[in-house]
């Protein structure tokens, strides 16, 4: 090999034309017949994340927990509201005579508002949506007891004499004591419970079979009588038994039956002796019996 040829293989490799590496090449094809150009090749792109890109809506626990709250509310609210409608329409087309649709009221609302109660959350403020739904009849009672609206339907059902004013008594005092419970014992005491069972199964079920038998009456009020006494304190007793152990299955109490059940026993018979006495005209059984109640049963489970 000569020097010159030497010195030319020298001077093209020094100055050979390569491409640069870092040239992304893009090879497009001809338009198609349709005027359509088809993209062959696409650089590389790095995958990336959706949550990186787009934040998650995520709805806060405090939210959450009002919304299925307030959902509870409106579905308690329509089977009260439902309930006590059912009995006006009974009573309007007189297929339930009134005492006795008044009666069924009194111990239905009250047992079905007490069966609610787990329906809500274990917030702390649960227990204010359920005391809403009594706070809702409450002014539909002062509403009609004080004759600014007039329905016949509820007058007819929760009244004696048919008079509005009636519903600013017993009616009135009974939705009072359920808004209390809720409040102060909730779903973690049996006071309210008790409390509850006794104004309602006992009381409400005393009355209409010691209308219908209570051909005997107690010595010390003739408006009372024996059969509609012992009603009281067995059902009574029986309705709050099983309000507790409809709670404790759920977890919401923790009982020691073997004590359990001679106190509601012994609350229930206390109760039973106030029903009884001649008081009725000085205060209402639906204020008597409940305070009574739930003193006796504060002193008993403590």
């Amino acid at each position: 090999m000569t020097l010159l040829s030497s010195h030319l293989l020298l001077f093209s490799a020094v100055h050979r034309r390569t491409p640069p590496p870092c040239t992304t090449v893009f090879r497009w094809n001809k338009p198609t017949i349709d005027g359509t150009v088809r993209f062959l090749r696409s650089p590389v792109m790095p995958a990336v994340v959706l949550d990186q890109r787009v934040a998650r809506f995520v709805v806060p626990a405090a939210a959450e927990d009002l919304l299925y709250n307030a959902g509870a509310t409106v579905g308690v609210l329509g089977g009260a509201y439902a309930l006590v409608r059912a009995f006006d329409e009974l009573t309007r087309r007189n297929i339930l005579h009134q005492g006795l649709s008044r009666k069924l009221v009194h111990i239905l609302s009250g047992l079905l508002f007490l069966v609610s109660w787990p329906i809500f959350s274990n917030s702390p403020k649960a227990r204010y949506f359920a005391a809403f739904v009594p706070l809702v009849n409450c002014l539909r009672l002062l509403v009609n007891g004080l004759s600014l609206a007039s329905d016949e339907g509820l007058i007819k059902s929760l009244t004696r004499e048919g008079d509005p004013q009636e519903l600013l008594r017993g009616p009135l005092y009974y939705v009072l004591i359920l808004i209390f419970c809720a409040l102060v014992f909730w779903r973690e005491s049996p006071i309210g419970v008790v409390s509850l069972g006794m104004m309602c199964g006992g009381d409400g079920v005393a009355d209409i079979i010691g209308r219908k038998y209570g051909s005997i009456k107690i010595p010390y009020n003739q408006n009372k009588s024996w059969i509609g006494s012992i009603s009281m304190l067995v059902f009574g007793f029986l309705v709050s038994i099983g309000i507790l152990c409809y709670y404790s299955v759920l977890g919401h109490v923790q009982l020691d039956w073997a004590s359990t059940v001679p106190r509601v026993a012994f609350i229930s018979l206390v109760a039973t002796i106030v029903e009884s006495l001649p008081i009725t005209q000085i205060v209402d059984d639906n204020i008597s019996v409940p305070l009574v109640t739930m003193a006796v049963a504060f002193f008993t489970f403590h």
